[in-house]
């Protein structure tokens, strides 16, 4: 099971034309992009996330790099994270308590004051192969930076993406799981269906330039 957020018409036949044609939830509207996640159970109930927001940055690279961040390809599918992680060792994903920083960040899910609330962060890759809009696995025609730039095999740098949920659960993270089992293996689906034109005027007015925009795209 996941939830899914954005484009309303997701199935697993999706094209980017379907998408396209389609609806949004999404604020702003302009975003046809399709996004989904391990649904959360908590006593095995599921429990969707009241808050979701997805940022279109430029950090993680060096700023020289980031003036050369490109818009992400129309039709562009990316999956972070790892569905299979035994541990937290092989998990990206971080578990925190929103404004409850002195509740140490985990790999897996943490226990939070009944005033607060779990959230989710995961970090897509961002650097692109500038071949393919996806792969067998959906990951190898992406990759993370090494030492602020974009290695030789994924050349272009394209917006990293951050998935950020908030689930209104607190209390002993043993209630909680995953449709893909523990918190480790939180992880993200995007499949991008940004009209082209509106993306570049993103990239170029916001990313390039490192000015911070709002859901409009306008600083």
């Amino acid at each position: 099971m996941h939830d899914f957020m954005g484009n309303t018409s997701t199935n697993a036949f999706s094209t980017y034309t379907s998408l396209a044609n389609a609806g949004t939830n999404c604020n702003p509207i302009e975003d046809l992009s399709s996004y989904w996640v391990p649904t959360m159970y908590v006593n095995d109930v599921p429990v969707a996330p009241t808050g979701t927001t997805f940022y279109y940055l430029g950090e993680g690279v060096r700023d020289d790099i980031i003036a050369q961040i490109q818009a992400l390809p129309v039709g562009l599918r990316i999956v972070a994270g790892n569905a299979k992680a035994t541990s937290g060792d092989q998990s990206i994903a971080r578990w925190s308590c929103l404004h409850h920083g002195e509740v140490p960040p985990g790999k897996d899910f943490v226990n939070c004051p009944s005033d607060s609330m779990l959230e989710s962060y995961l970090d897509f890759p961002q650097c692109w192969d500038g071949v393919n809009l996806d792969s067998a696995d959906h990951k190898s025609h992406m990759s993370y930076p090494v030492n602020g730039a974009c290695p030789a095999t994924h050349p272009v740098p394209v917006p990293k993406l951050r998935q950020v949920l908030r689930y209104p659960v607190t209390g002993d993270p043993a209630r909680i799981r995953l449709s893909s089992g523990r918190g480790y293996t939180m992880h993200g689906d995007f499949f991008n269906a940004w009209p082209a034109a509106e993306m570049e005027r993103r990239v170029r007015d916001c990313i390039r330039p490192i000015i911070k925009c709002g859901a409009n795209g306008r600083p």
